[in-house]
């Protein structure tokens, strides 16, 4: 059962969008210096390695890993694996600000798939909420000519992100909603670093197959400038560490349908670090998608702090 929203658990879900919009900015700005399903690999391992002086107990009995290595294998593919490589892959075609609008319409995916595979029925707010998301998602995609949106040919990019963002979805609703084997008596003595310590051992290895296969297609040399080494250790421990433990820890106690209003943050600190470090700056289209956005969140948290009271 979800917790009410304390000020303390707000600011705790404020910082993963903040470290998340970085992480775009950043993915945006190495395009052409580093592969992007590299970078993801090497930011995973990078930040396994800062992570093991918490997380290396749970290597003493492996045993507690392998009777659920299935769980852990989908979970590190749809979070460590799969999230963060197609985001890579969406900034090579599109912008930062675009992509983390277009991940806005996570709403609409978390109900989705909590509907289908969790037996979660959405509020009337809640799905009005949704499709006001979903309205700006699709503004930003229309480029502002909505008269042109039958017309409209998706980069593909934003094609990477809208794949990202329902993945998300489902790895959201696993770390709200564990099998038997992770609840109870029946979960492992594991602290936080612990559990996310496994998570980014399966995360890691899918993300170290994806970067193989894309090795040959797309042999870029990585050029190992000081700003290169300073985006990679950024992206391994704010985005990585910080934000999940943050996001992890949240979402298990508001429960996922109130965290991933909160991820709609993303795009305004998108918006504001894109225009400073990258010189992008937003169009008309954005403050409408972000309004129609922000609109979703406001006609939502009425149905949550309902369900809070009640």
């Amino acid at each position: 059962m979800s917790s009410p929203l304390t000020p303390r658990l707000a600011l705790l879900l404020t910082l993963p969008p903040l470290l998340w919009a970085g992480n775009a900015v950043v993915g945006r700005a190495l395009v052409g210096s580093v592969p992007p399903i590299a970078l993801n690999a090497m930011r995973w391992w990078l930040a396994l390695v800062l992570l093991l002086p918490l997380g290396w107990r749970v290597l003493r009995d492996t045993r507690q890993i392998a009777s659920r290595w299935k769980h852990f294998a989908l979970l590190g593919l749809l979070g460590v694996g799969s999230y963060n490589a197609l985001q890579y892959l969406a900034v090579q075609t599109s912008t930062a600000l675009n992509v983390t609008l277009i991940a806005a319409s996570s709403p609409v995916w978390m109900l989705l798939v909590g509907l289908l595979f969790f037996g979660e029925r959405p509020t009337p707010r809640q799905l009005l909420g949704a499709v006001l998301s979903l309205a700006g998602v699709l503004l930003v995609i229309s480029r502002g000519s909505l008269a042109a949106l039958r017309e409209v040919r998706l980069v593909p990019g934003d094609l990477f992100m809208l794949l990202a963002v329902l993945l998300w979805a489902g790895y959201s609703w696993m770390l709200a909603r564990p099998p038997a084997h992770l609840r109870g008596q029946e979960r492992p003595a594991w602290n936080w670093a612990e559990f996310l310590f496994v998570q980014m051992l399966f995360g890691s290895a899918w993300a170290t197959l994806a970067a193989a296969v894309e090795a040959p297609l797309t042999p870029v040399a990585i050029a190992w400038t000081p700003a290169v080494c300073a985006a990679l250790l950024y992206v391994a421990v704010g985005p990585s560490l910080i934000a999940y433990r943050a996001w992890g820890l949240g979402v298990a106690t508001v429960g996922p349908a109130v965290a991933t209003f909160f991820s709609n943050l993303t795009p305004v600190f998108a918006a504001l670090l894109s225009a400073a470090l990258l010189g992008e700056a937003p169009r008309w289209f954005h403050a409408a998608a972000f309004a129609l956005i922000a609109a979703g969140i406001v006609v939502s948290s009425f149905g949550v702090r309902a369900a809070c009271r009640a």
